[in-house]
């Protein structure tokens, strides 16, 4: 990669004062860089949910705050549950002494959509005085045709027409109820008497797929029609749709000869024969976030035995940034000097790391590192706590990630992450990361420069494993087991950039946010689902993809094939903000037709997801999603994106309300060994799958033209393998390469950690994608326990570095294999062409130790990028 083309191509992340932001790329003297305005002081958490936007049944009466409530008051639902309230009821929504009040009756949502939200950022619930919303008001005059003789004892039935629950949920009836499960005019029935779920699994059927279902209450089960004759009992007003009825027998299916399955497998959710065990899948399904689930997920150590194993040159540091007695210092450079109080052109990377903690009621999971970092006529290649973040004055900042702390306070988490990840590709287009905990809560993670706060959460049944981003963080996609109905699937959730602190539901700001502005050429509106530069502020939920013979997915990668470059317009500018809004027809027509933005977003792309235990990859087209979404945008038809918020009805939609734009699976391809890591190719012209396996074997899968989503079964297929270490846990994008600055290394090579063999390495691919070779191998006797990798930025400047999450070692570990560049070129400056500063070799090995930061725990995961 050429320096000065980098440099000019992307002055989109350069960021504002040094001393302010501490990152990003390139600065003059008083460290300003670029033409993009940072606020000063805005590093201010963002995303509120939308004001008041009521549900459309329920009665729209003005929201009142209410201060703590006393003991009279009675819980009836966490929030995003639904209850039933038999009559009008007065309910408080909220918590803490922040409440919302509603008179309201029948099926109610308990949720900002209903109430509005009085309390940002903090978990809530409904309450009502008294047992008003119970399923049924419980005097007894409900069974009506029930003879009555005298078994007062006797349970009631819920009353028809009652709620019982939401599909995925689980629901109680104390007396034999026939109940309907559907939605619209498509209904399946079954009687019940105590706990059951309201799921597809359950009653044999789905009635009506891709819409999101309910389990409704039909009377007491001697009030239906007998269960054979059927026609049309008349219990409910809309069609129904007869289930299974005659006996009970061969419902559940549990009789079809159960092959004696295999025997259990200690650590594992499958039996020897492969099939699933739903007590094995649900206790692991509660330690993915635990040392449990990591070795279930990425296996064991391997034994430490340093025979013939190098231990590499370290280079001394040199420490600055002290205070006013010349202590506690908080930054070091290695490489270069001497030190000038000009900053130059200056740039930064940081790193988000995903631990297991070792005291999880002092830390979340989830903290920050300067991975490097490039300034004075110094270059830093120590891993260490972001200075900018004040992380060495008060010992805490950077150990644990301020949005992630954020929200543990606020109880919207316990902590405890399962996979962190960012958007890929081109340096500066992936200003922030994405962390999923397993309770459920996906949230944003920031840098000094980029924090907005925007979370979502999935359900309690759904318990997520995997993380992945499209490259404009478009979308963000969660692989979940479904402890329910015991099933893989993907969450698909929508996600919207904008500027720094700003709310994405009030453009003019408040007391706590900002107005929006011109932040790194971002929209200047809320726009999920396209391009942006990462400060995710919106998150939606949109629905679950499920994965055909796929119960126990482990991982998943994406690409959409789309080079973020292109969102740059002559000059540096960006697309999004000189084509905001998109309420403005003339700025639509731009992007299709012959207009000239049509090539400046994703159309399509591929999602590839693996299953370690049952030796399985799914493959997804994004295609119809992509589509949909990108019509409601440019189009000619209305503005329905302008009704943002959480309801399905509400921008963007969810997969219930617009089925026609869910993803669909291409094809489920069995492999021969059990796969532990997958990677895609960004972007080019040829769009591969990678896809290692435990026994030491990176496979090679074709995805056809993945951004066009022309993509067939026929094209998902293995079409070479390359021999790599054993139990490679981790695959990385390789972001530079030394001996190839002609190369894109981006789409055509890949860094392999192998857990295994304690060592990482280099795979590049030959021109076709379709075979390739290690050409770069690192062991050093300070690697305990490497579990995954990642290569740092090479924006502006370049300096050949990676990071190693060691597990058992407890450690983030940098390694330099290749020189540093720095792209000042005044006179004395360091690194400079054409040698640069170079390795300090160990023998014949040119690479060099480039530091250790110790972990208040067990790191699993790491996500780096330039910061902006």
């Amino acid at each position: 990669m050429k320096l000065i083309e980098k440099h000019g191509l992307v002055p989109l992340v350069l960021a504002s004062a040094l001393t302010a932001c501490g990152g990003g790329g390139g600065g003059s003297s008083a460290g300003s860089a670029g033409m993009f305005a940072m606020s000063a002081g805005s590093d201010i958490a963002a995303s509120s949910t939308p004001s008041a936007t009521e549900d459309p049944v329920v009665s729209k009466e003005e929201v009142a705050l209410e201060k703590a409530l006393d003991s009279s008051w009675t819980k009836v639902a966490n929030e995003n549950e639904t209850f039933f309230l038999a009559s009008s009821a007065v309910v408080k929504y909220g918590a803490r002494t922040t409440f919302a009040t509603k008179t309201l009756s029948g099926a109610v949502n308990c949720s900002n959509q209903t109430f509005g939200d009085p309390l940002h950022y903090v978990v809530k619930g409904c309450y009502t005085q008294g047992s008003v919303a119970a399923p049924a008001p419980a005097p007894a005059p409900a069974p009506a045709p029930a003879p009555a003789p005298a078994p007062a004892p006797a349970a009631s039935a819920p009353a028809a027409g009652t709620l019982l629950a939401a599909e995925g949920k689980s629901f109680s009836v104390a007396a034999a109820t026939l109940v309907k499960y559907g939605a619209n005019n498509s209904w399946v029935q079954k009687t019940i008497t105590g706990t059951a779920p309201c799921t597809n699994e359950y009653f044999a059927k789905d009635p009506l797929p891709f819409t999101v279902k309910a389990c409704y209450s039909l009377g007491a089960a001697a009030n239906a029609p007998a269960p054979a004759p059927a026609p049309a009992p008349a219990p409910a007003p809309p069609p129904i749709v007869s289930a299974p009825s005659p006996a009970p027998a061969p419902a559940p299916a549990p009789a079809p000869a159960p092959a004696p399955s295999g025997s259990a497998i200690a650590g594992d959710v499958v039996d020897s024969a492969g099939n699933i065990s739903a007590t094995s899948y649900k206790a692991m399904a509660a330690q993915l976030s635990k040392e449990a689930g990591i070795t279930y997920r990425y296996g064991s150590p391997a034994a430490v035995n340093n025979s013939g194993i190098p231990t590499l040159a370290n280079p001394p540091s040199n420490f600055f940034r002290c205070n006013s007695s010349g202590q506690n210092c908080i930054s070091s450079w290695e490489i270069g000097g001497p030190y000038l109080s000009d900053p130059g052109l200056y740039s930064t990377n940081q790193a988000h790391v995903g631990f297991v903690a070792d005291d999880v009621t002092k830390r979340v999971g989830v903290g920050d590192l300067q991975i490097s970092a490039i300034d004075h006529n110094t270059f830093a290649q120590v891993p260490h706590l972001p200075w900018q973040n004040a992380a060495a004055w008060d010992g805490s900042g950077g150990r644990d990630t301020y949005n992630a702390s954020v929200y543990k306070k606020n109880g919207q988490t316990s902590g405890s992450p399962v996979a962190v990840t960012r958007c890929g590709g081109r340096a500066g287009f992936c200003a922030g990361g994405l962390v999923v905990f397993q309770d459920g809560l996906i949230g944003t993670v920031g840098s000094n420069t980029a924090n907005n706060q925007a979370t979502a959460k999935l359900p309690a049944n759904k318990v997520p494993t995997g993380i992945a981003s499209t490259n404009n963080s478009e979308y963000a996609l969660v692989t979940v087991w479904d402890t329910t109905a015991m099933k893989g699937q993907v969450a698909v959730i929508s996600m919207a950039g904008l500027c720094n602190g700003c709310d994405p539901y009030n453009r003019n700001g408040d007391s706590t946010h900002p107005a929006y502005y011109d932040w790194w050429q971002e929209w200047d509106a809320t726009y999920p689902g396209l391009p942006n530069t990462g400060n995710t502020a919106f998150m939606k939920i949109l629905g679950y993809i499920d994965l055909p013979g796929m119960n126990a997915p482990t991982e998943i990668a994406v690409t959409t094939g789309f080079d973020q470059f292109k969102t740059v317009l002559g000059g540096g500018l960006g697309m999004a903000r000189a084509f905001s809004p998109l309420t403005n027809q003339s700025n639509r027509n731009t992007f299709f037709g012959s207009g000239q933005n049509v090539d400046r977003y994703a159309k399509a792309g591929v999602a590839v997801v693996i299953s370690k235990s049952e030796k399985k990859a799914v493959f997804i087209n994004l295609k119809p999603l992509f589509d949909y979404v990108n019509n409601v945008y440019f189009s000619n038809g209305p503005t329905e994106f302008t009704n943002l918020g959480q309801a399905d009805y509400q921008w963007p939609y969810t997969f219930g309300y617009k089925p026609q734009q869910m993803p669909t699976v291409i094809s489920t391809v069995t492999l021969d060994d059990r796969p532990t890591a997958v990677k895609t190719t960004t972007y080019g012209n040829l769009h591969r799958a990678w896809i290692a396996t435990e026994s030491g074997s990176l496979r090679i899968y074709g995805l056809g033209n993945a951004a066009s989503g022309a993509v067939t079964a026929a094209d998902t297929v293995e079409k070479g393998r390359v021999v790599i270490g054993k139990n490679p846990t981790s695959l990385a994008t390789s972001k530079g390469e030394p001996d190839d600055t002609n190369m894109e290394p981006l789409n055509h090579q890949v860094l392999v950690a192998s857990r295994g063999d304690r060592k990482i390495q280099w795979v590049r691919f030959a021109n076709d994608g379709n075979s390739g070779s290690v050409v770069r191998t690192l062991q050093d006797s300070r690697i305990i326990d490497p579990i995954a990798v990642e290569d740092a930025d090479n924006f502006s400047n370049v300096g050949n570095l990676l990071s190693i999450a060691d597990y058992a070692g407890k450690k983030v570990s940098n390694y330099r294999y290749g020189p540093v560049f720095l792209s000042d070129r005044q006179p004395g400056a360091a690194c400079q062409p054409p040698g640069g500063c170079p390795v300090t070799p160990t023998g014949s090995v040119k690479m060099e130790f480039g530091g250790s930061y110790t972990t208040e725990g067990k790191p699993f995961h790491l996500k780096t990028s330039n910061v902006p």
